[in-house]
């Protein structure tokens, strides 16, 4: 079990957006990997109501389950290495694995046993180091949607947003009030469960 303070600035692009940043920083479709997640909540969206998200996601051969809970600065990140037979349990029969993110969810009085497996985002990313910080383009495709996004990831929340910010003011990119992979999951995965 490891925890860190998630520091990232983002922003949604348009397919051409993307395919600029991609042919300015000269990216070789042999950088970009694939990454999967697995989100869970319960049927009323628990965690989602706390500002709270929890993800498996598949990273080479690798499973880490990952929980996020709002922190002063950025997102408090918990994670915890399962293996592969305890992510297939938690996909398929929802049968999550117990530990450190078990106790914190019951912190927070959600009871444990009523997550449920929400689905599946695919995204197919490209990083790289980028003034003291990690550059992220992202193309994410789940449920029936696909977006393009641009991630920033620091250790300094005041430098990190002047270099984001000349970053789209030098690619005359609008700054888009955007949520992070998790909500935009659920907000449609909320849209397609209540019928709009």
């Amino acid at each position: 079990m490891n925890q860190n303070i998630e520091i990232e600035f983002k922003n949604i692009l348009t397919k051409n957006e993307y395919e600029q940043l991609l042919k300015f920083f000269k990216v070789n479709t042999n950088q970009i990997f694939k990454q999967e997640n697995h989100y869970f909540d319960t049927p009323n969206f628990s965690l989602k109501s706390k500002e709270t998200a929890l993800r498996i996601r598949k990273k080479g051969l690798n499973y880490e389950m990952t929980l996020k809970q709002p922190a002063a600065v950025g997102l408090l990140e918990t994670n915890q290495t399962i293996s592969e037979d305890e992510a297939q349990l938690a996909i398929r029969f929802g049968k999550l694995p117990t530990g450190i993110i078990q106790r914190l969810i019951e912190e927070i009085e959600i009871p444990f046993s009523t997550l449920e497996y929400f689905g599946s985002l695919i995204t197919e990313r490209v990083e790289f180091e980028y003034q003291k910080g990690l550059l992220v383009l992202d193309h994410s495709i789940y449920l029936d949607t696909e977006d393009y996004e641009l991630e920033y990831e620091v250790e300094n929340y005041q430098n990190g947003e002047k270099t984001f910010n000349e970053l789209l003011k030098q690619f005359k990119i609008p700054a888009r009030l955007t949520e992070n992979k998790i909500r935009r999951f659920y907000y449609r995965r909320y849209q397609q469960t209540n019928g709009k």
